[in-house]
């Protein structure tokens, strides 16, 4: 069943076909399309520089302009830039002349220089490349998604000069990068933010063009608002959280929301399950438990007493003992959900008890870290499971198999594959989150992610795909939030905790946490 709070990610040549069906070549609409995609971008480019400083009041852009809509977006888009930053300065490049600039496209460069013929400027490409100018931010609007190679050698060249500009701060694509397409150009702009307008074109999801999207945002104008095509692929929007905002029942109590066991933590990894823990209780579950080397225990009772911590006999590397699985089985029938796996460990010993929980364990069970195994996995085969793994992670949890193998062995699983670009997977289809960034490359992170996913878990053990879509949009919210108030250095993994309310708040603002 596809969610309701998804978009579909297309091929090109389903955008052009939607595309088509929706505006008709109708210019009205097309135009209308067009400011939209213009105010989009500007607004979310002023939010997204926040992360290096945020775009100062004299600031500088610079606008490649194609010929067709990409390039009147980009323009339109400058326009906004200037009317939200008094002070700022737009200097255009037309990459092929005013003359064969499309109508639209014309009609948008006429408004912007119209609005501040003092602020704008139109350079010819052998006057730009010979100036020194630094700018905060360049704007990419030379091709869109209907670009067909091969691309002629003086945009090659302009391409190349801006890759390797050595003082533009922040590239921005407009939709998709110029050169990126069905055909991929041998020259292709570099972005540090694709702003994809509308609808999310296959080519920016491929894994081999992220070092050319930079990170990908989706602008949506409205084109799903009366249905969408089907998609094995789809985004992930806000909204999905928007549930978690609403009042609750008031003769609710803790039972009503769910009991989560963690299990996990050794002497080695300590902080990890502390994390997990603190996480899980930032979620809303209604009761956790937490089972932990029992030396650790009184440690982590008085950073959060909000938990139950019960104390696991450990092995001699400080690890989880088969001694400790009766603490478990007297309890099972309490749980509603389990995460395994944060701080673990891999002692022999440790592993082959993780077995025999996984085996027996009767409500939903999400995997991370070193719990994501094979033979763990295989030990979990009847079982319901969610596995939050990285790259490296899922290398080793998937043996050498394919993904719709690892499907079939298993009864119920969801993958949420961290990365770049998180991808929750399950038979049906595959849902991205946008959200996040750079900021979340740092030992913690995933620690957040399985306890926050793990509550929303035990909130709703029937539905692992919605707590793991949920768990990554949330998570992601917060890290931009995080991002934006502190840029993406001098931050700790646990401010993400500070920012998951505000996240929860602003998923009905759309789909980008607003700053202010």
């Amino acid at each position: 069943m596809i969610s309701p709070a998804s978009h579909p990610i297309l091929s090109c040549a389903e955008a052009r076909s939607w595309e088509h069906d929706l505006l008709g070549g109708n210019p009205g609409l097309e135009w209308a399309a067009m400011q939209r995609a213009g105010e989009a971008i500007a607004r979310e480019m002023l939010e997204d520089c926040r992360e290096i400083g945020g775009l100062p009041p004299r600031a500088r852009v610079l606008v490649l302009a194609g010929k067709g809509h990409n390039g009147g977006d980009a323009l339109l888009a400058a326009k906004s830039l200037l009317e939200k930053r008094a002070e700022a300065r737009v200097t255009v490049l037309l990459c092929f002349g005013a003359q064969q600039l499309r109508p639209l496209a014309l009609r948008s460069y006429q408004e912007l220089m119209q609005m501040a013929p003092d602020r704008a400027e139109t350079l010819t490409w052998p006057v730009l490349r010979t100036r020194e100018d630094a700018f905060d931010c360049c704007l990419d609007g030379v091709f869109g998604f209907q670009f067909r190679a091969p691309m002629d050698e003086a945009t090659v060249e302009i391409i190349d000069w801006v890759n390797n500009h050595p003082r533009i701060r922040l590239r921005a694509a407009v939709d998709l990068p110029s050169g990126l397409a069905e055909e991929k150009s041998a020259a292709v702009c570099r972005a540090d933010f694709t702003y994809a307008t509308g609808i999310v074109k296959r080519p920016v999801i491929d894994a081999a063009n992220l070092g050319h999207v930079g990170r990908l945002r989706y602008l949506d104008l409205g084109f799903f608002n009366r249905g969408a095509p089907d998609s094995a692929l789809r985004l992930l929007r806000a909204e999905v959280l928007q549930p978690l905002t609403q009042l609750r029942p008031p003769q609710s109590d803790k039972r009503t929301y769910g009991h989560l066991f963690v299990v996990g933590g050794s002497h080695s990894y300590p902080g990890s399950v502390l994390m997990a823990v603190q996480a899980a209780l930032r979620s809303g579950v209604g009761l956790v438990t937490a089972f932990v080397p029992s030396s650790l225990a009184p440690t982590y009772a008085a950073h959060f007493p909000e938990a139950m911590w019960v104390g696991w006999p450990e092995t001699g590397g400080g690890g989880l003992s088969r001694e400790g699985l009766g603490l478990l089985r007297e309890r099972l029938s309490r749980a509603t959900a389990l995460v395994i796996g944060p701080g673990l460990g891999a002692e022999p010993e440790t592993i082959a008890t993780i077995q025999e929980i996984v085996a027996r364990f009767p409500a939903p069970i999400l995997l991370d870290a070193d719990a994501l195994r094979p033979e763990i996995l295989t030990a979990a085969r009847n079982q319901r499971v969610v596995c939050t793994p990285h790259m490296g992670e899922f290398a080793r949890m998937m043996a050498g198999a394919s993904l719709p193998v690892f499907f079939q062995n298993q009864r119920e699983a969801v993958v949420v594959l961290k990365g770049p670009l998180t991808g929750v997977i399950d038979r049906e289809a595959t849902y991205y989150s946008l959200f996040g960034g750079p900021v979340l490359a740092r030992g913690g992170s995933g620690d957040v992610l399985a306890g926050l996913t793990g509550g929303l878990l035990a909130q709703r053990p029937e539905d692992a795909r919605l707590a793991a879509c949920r768990g990554a949009v949330w998570h992601g919210l917060a890290a931009d939030l995080l991002s934006r108030q502190h840029g993406q250095v001098a931050v700790q993994t646990t401010q993400l905790f500070d920012y998951l309310r505000p996240a929860l708040q602003m998923s009905h603002a759309g789909d980008f946490p607003r700053s202010e």
